[in-house]
């Protein structure tokens, strides 16, 4: 069957991938580069994923899932980079005015990985960006130049992953993750 992409909206889904164990615990929900840090901090146990089913059910949607048959497998947070922290981060330039999207996160769930899932979840965001007449579209991995990344941190993703998906470095960055500089990645879409 493969692998297929689509809009992250079903909550139930999204949580799959990205929600916790335990309703009530903290974690990320992929907020973290989503919403404003002061709110992001103040979104608790269960509020947190009450945020995330609102978001899912707005247009555009927060992100993209990937499914391998009727079992969610992968997870892309994108939106436009307005709507993201990454419109105020101090760290990560802003190359020109164009109304770019940002994908920010690329998980895929364990016992799914290392079948080149996270590669059609950036193909996937870049066509979900497209869609909706995004002029370009950015992202913002590691250059770990072919180290070993912390699973906890490759989220973000790799250089070389994004320039696979015909990416290119637009810029350097002051942002650093698990020791390794992130670097401004770019795709045009016109």
């Amino acid at each position: 069957m493969g692998i297929k992409v689509r809009p992250a909206t079903v909550f139930e889904d999204v949580a799959a991938v990205v929600g916790p164990k335990r309703p009530d615990a903290n974690v990320c929900w992929c907020l973290s580069y989503r919403v404003p840090s002061k709110l992001n901090l103040e979104l608790h146990g269960t509020a947190r994923g009450d945020f995330v089913r609102e978001l899912v059910g707005q247009d555009p949607p927060p992100g993209v899932l990937a499914y391998d048959g009727g079992d969610v497998v992968g997870w892309a947070g994108v939106h436009p980079r307005s709507d993201t922290s990454f419109a105020r981060n101090r760290k990560i330039p802003h190359v020109d005015n164009l109304e770019v999207w940002s994908v920010w996160c690329i998980r895929v769930r364990p016992g799914h990985r290392g079948k080149g899932i996270s590669h059609q979840l950036l193909e996937g965001a870049v066509e979900f960006a497209r869609s909706y007449g995004a002029p370009a579209i950015e992202g913002y991995p590691v250059d770990n130049k072919g180290s070993k990344v912390d699973l906890t941190m490759a989220y973000v993703g790799t250089r070389k992953l994004f320039e696979k998906a015909g990416f290119v470095k637009a810029a350097d960055t002051e942002s650093v993750l698990n020791g390794f500089p992130r670097v401004l990645m770019r795709r045009g879409l016109r």
